[in-house]
Formats: structure tokens, C-alpha cells, sequence
């Protein structure tokens, strides 16, 4: 049931982006909006294609061969199998923080990173808990979802500020008189930030899916939970030497952990207490079952 309700509240957050395009399409005025859309468009199918790779560079990762790591490289396979997945190429980051994250537009493209801080700071349980969340993102096509997100993002935030900074907001309203400018502003600033935060939710409840997902493909949701506590103390104390805030939402914990409530407001990650909480109730719910 939790899995189908995370599934749900993308599809809901996923319509509200629309249903804001709509509205800010409403004012630009159709002949403007698709021009918008067509740059929009460009640049996030440029990212879906090869945004894997230049993550990858930006990171310093470099490819595993099997026998590099041959435990690491066998978790995987077998994980990977569980899934019904083809076997993903397994990148190795030079970064202290122990963390991990997956790309790839699609199964046959995944990649699994990981860093050689989280070799060195997890149990092979709690590794293995962690790369099974990483090859759900693979499963559940989570690239393909945020690249989408990002799109729509994208032609809102242009659209909005050419209601602003073009002048149409001072063009005349619906009963022919001349709407106030500022009005045209306050939509620049506010429309992109509502989507943002649509964006940003839809980029938590993937987390929250993936999470689920890992735990049905590793079998052991306690061993994600374990390793999420252990990587939520570790980025608290040990700054990431690859991680960027550009990129910090990749990755299985933000890389940059700390803050008030209004930076978790603007995080892309949920709670980890929240996420420990609900793979606590999945594993009861197993246990349950008998």
C-alpha cells in the first residue's frame, strides 16, 4: 500500500507542475509558452542522455573492473538479479564520506557509484542494504521521472520570468484593462518557487519509493535502515571531498546534512528519521506475516 501511495503523490505532484504550467501558459500566451517549452525541452533531453556521464567526471569516479572489488561487484550481481535488472557498471569515488548514488537514463544504461568512504564505514549487510536502494532507483526509472520534473520545472521558471522581466505582466487582463506590474513580478518569483518545491517533493518521494523498492529486492529492510542512521551521523562529521550541491540529490543521504527547518524544507532528501521509521514498519509488517 505505502508503495502505490508514493506512487500516487508523484503522479499528484506531477499534475500540480502541470496544472502551474497551464496557469502561467494562460498568461504568457500559447505562441510564447512554446518557445519556452522547446529550450526547456532541449536542455533536459541533453541531461537525460549524457547527464550520467558528466556527473561521473564531476565526481572523479572511475569504472571497477569485477576484480577490483570482487565482493562489491558480486553484491551487486546478485542484487541485480534479484531485480530482474542487467548487471550495472560500478563506479568508485575517492571521497572519505561514506556515501552512494545511481544514474543512468535507463536499466541497460545504470550505473551504481559508490564512494571509498562507505566501504570502509559499512557492515556488508548494511552495503548491502544500501546498494539495493541505489539499483531500485535503477528500477523505478527515477532519472527518467526527475528528468521530467526538471523539464516542466524548467518552462515554468523561464515563462514566469518573462511574465516579469518582458513586460507582459503589464499587458491587459481578461476585462481589457491593464493589469499591474506587479503583479507580473510577483508571479517571476513566486511561480518558480512554488515549483521548485513541487519538484523538490516529487524528488523526496522517490527516496521513499526507493527505499521500499531496496528493501522487496534485498529482503532485509533493517539493514537499509542501519545503514541510513550510520551514513546520516557520518555527513555530519566527515565533509564529502566530490560531493556538490548541484548534485547532492543523487546521492543516498545530502551529502551536506545539517540545517533548520527551513533548509529541510528545501531538501531533496526526507527525513532520515522518517525513513528509518517507515523501514522499521516494513519490517514489522514482515515479521508480522510470519
Amino acid at each position: 500500500m505505502t508503495r502505490w501511495n508514493n506512487h500516487l503523490k508523484t503522479i499528484v505532484l506531477l499534475g500540480a507542475l502541470s496544472a502551474l504550467l497551464v496557469g502561467i501558459g494562460h498568461v504568457v500566451a500559447p505562441g510564447h509558452l512554446g518557445v519556452f517549452a522547446v529550450m526547456a525541452l532541449a536542455m533536459n533531453v541533453g541531461a537525460y542522455y549524457f547527464s550520467d556521464r558528466l556527473v561521473l567526471r564531476m565526481h572523479g569516479a572511475r569504472e571497477l573492473d569485477p576484480g577490483q572489488a570482487p565482493q562489491l561487484a558480486a553484491t551487486v550481481r546478485e542484487l541485480a538479479a534479484r531485480a530482474d535488472l542487467p548487471m550495472p557498471r560500478v563506479y568508485l569515488i575517492e571521497d572519505p564520506q561514506p556515501n552512494a548514488f545511481a544514474t543512468g537514463r535507463d536499466p541497460a544504461h545504470g550505473v551504481v557509484a559508490v564512494t571509498t568512504g562507505i566501504l570502509d564505514a559499512l557492515p556488508p549487510r548494511e552495503l548491502r542494504g544500501v546498494l539495493a536502494h541505489e539499483l531500485a532507483h535503477i528500477k523505478n526509472r527515477d532519472i527518467l521521472v526527475s528528468t521530467v520534473a526538471a523539464c516542466v520545472t524548467g518552462v515554468i521558471t523561464y515563462a514566469a520570468h518573462a511574465v516579469g522581466f518582458l513586460g507582459m505582466g503589464s499587458s491587459q487582463d481578461d476585462d481589457g484593462e491593464h493589469a499591474s506590474p506587479w503583479s507580473g513580478l510577483l508571479m517571476a518569483l513566486v511561480a518558480p518557487l512554488a515549483a521548485t518545491l513541487i519538484q523538490l517533493g516529487i524528488s523526496r518521494s522517490r527516496e521513499y519509493l526507493a527505499d521500499e523498492t531496496g528493501a522487496a529486492i534485498s529482503g532485509d529492510p533493517l539493514a537499509l535502515a542501519g545503514a541510513l542512521a550510520r551514513l546520516e551521523r557520518a555527513a555530519t562529521v566527515v565533509p564529502s571531498m566530490a560531493a556538490q550541491p548541484a548534485t547532492a540529490s543523487l546521492f543516498i543521504v545530502n551529502p551536506f546534512a545539517g540545517g533548520g527547518r527551513a533548509a529541510r524544507l528545501f531538501s531533496t532528501h526526507p527525513s532520515t528519521a522518517d525513513r528509518i521509521a517507515r523501514l522499521e514498519a516494513i519490517a514489522g509488517r514482515a515479521a508480522a506475516r510470519g
